[in-house]
């Protein structure tokens, strides 16, 4: 509605507020000295003051005109007027015996209470949004719950068969293979960091490590289908020839040009950080008196990292494998574009089979009819896959919190 104008009308009311922050500090100060009167507050919390009093009335208006849309005229003039009037009213209210700084931690506490209404109010929204859709889906006429849940045949685009088994399979076949990659290099690179390494080697490995969590994941998805999953392939056709000049049979293990292996195993480069980095904090804080009563002891380093601090801090690194473990299970780029679409219950890594996420994306891509069963299953599958990611993290928050209580007094 105002877009091309939003610049300009930011741009107004930020300078508006910071003369107001400095026009407050300045009449605050000099009405101060006039009147022979102290602050109630510092000077700064006067600034603060009128500067909120500019930003708060354009906000009000902003999104009034966001829900009861208006004309773009007025929003333009409306928004930063208001803040002109909002601005000079705290200007006048200012005195020396006001106390700003009250008003002004009321206004920030609304302000946080407000940041997190809006996170609960989204959740629950995205909750409501699931739940309705997904039972749009279950009332569509042939289709059974027990059918989505038990069967065997997906071929939603059809709207002939929505069998779920294969999806749920690839997704947990998948985020097993990518496990099997990251926790024994993360939770390895974990305890090197944590214990072995130097402070400089420190400094220097954990933000490379860290970077892997930064690349966007359709880097990642470009690095698996052009790189990883040609060499996954020609891995499978050389592991085929060796077994046919065993046995005799051809092509034993059939080798696609999209498969799980690639695409786990990218997956698996990605989540490295998220269990390194995690294991690393864990690691860290067990309490140094388990380690220098290790070593007191006559324990070697190894001994006490092996008996000692891996036990302690095991609840700890089992909540970063569930945390990643249900990052991957919600991966949606990587396993697009390497692992296929094709839904096949199978457990040869090089074959391509597709995911809950790969399906919502092909449901929902093009211009999709929100009344059809076809284009309703996406919401079931998102439903499945929310409540999965639900209890994966609600565990590993039950096994900190386990873990926390456990040294809670050492």
């Amino acid at each position: 509605m105002f877009v091309p104008a939003l610049q300009d009308m930011l741009a107004a009311i930020a300078v508006i507020a910071c003369l107001a922050f400095l026009a407050g500090r300045i009449i605050a100060v000099q009405r101060a000295r006039h009147s022979g009167k102290p602050l109630a507050s510092l000077s700064v919390y006067y600034g603060w003051y009128c500067a909120l009093g500019a930003l708060l009335p354009a906000a009000i208006v902003g999104l009034t005109g966001w829900f009861f849309p208006l004309y773009d005229n007025a929003i333009k003039i409306g928004l930063p007027l208001a803040s002109l009037v909002g601005a000079l009213i705290t200007l006048m209210e200012t005195r020396p015996e006001l106390k700003t700084q009250a008003r002004v931690e009321m206004l920030i506490r609304f302000l946080l209470l407000a940041s997190g209404c809006v996170a609960i109010l989204t959740t629950i929204g995205i909750i409501l949004s699931l739940v309705f859709e997904t039972g749009q889906f279950f009332m569509s006429p042939g289709v059974s719950v027990v059918e989505f849940f038990f069967g065997l045949e997906w071929s939603a685009q059809t709207s002939a068969s929505f069998g779920a088994v294969p999806l749920f399979f690839g997704t947990f076949f998948i985020a097993l293979i990518a496990l099997v990659f990251a926790a024994p290099i993360g939770f390895y690179a974990a305890i090197y960091l944590a214990e072995y390494a130097s402070p400089r080697r420190r400094k220097l490995i954990k933000p490379v490590l860290e970077v892997l969590a930064g690349i966007p994941t359709v880097v990642y998805g470009f690095f698996a289908i052009l790189i990883v999953a040609p060499f996954v392939r020609s891995c499978g056709d050389s592991l085929n020839l060796l077994l046919e000049q065993m046995t005799g049979y051809a092509n034993l293990i059939p080798a696609q040009p999209k498969n799980a292996l690639a695409a786990g195993a990218v997956m698996g480069i990605m989540i490295i950080p998220f269990i390194s980095s995690l294991s690393d904090d864990v690691i860290r804080t067990v309490p140094k008196k388990l380690r220098i009563g290790g070593l007191g002891i006559g324990a070697t380093r190894s001994e006490v990292m092996k008996d000692i601090i891996l036990p302690a801090a095991f609840p700890g690194l089992m909540a970063a494998l569930l945390l990643a473990t249900s990052r991957a299970i919600g991966e949606t780029m990587i396993v697009v574009m390497a692992a296929g679409e094709r839904a096949n219950l199978t457990l040869n890594p090089f074959e391509d089979v597709t995911t809950v996420t790969v399906q919502i994306v092909s449901l929902l891509t093009g211009d999709p009819e929100f009344d059809s069963p076809r284009t309703l299953s996406a919401f079931a599958l998102g439903a499945v896959l929310f409540v999965v990611t639900l209890l994966f993290n609600m565990f590993a928050k039950w096994v900190v919190d386990r873990q926390r209580r456990r040294y809670a007094g050492l």
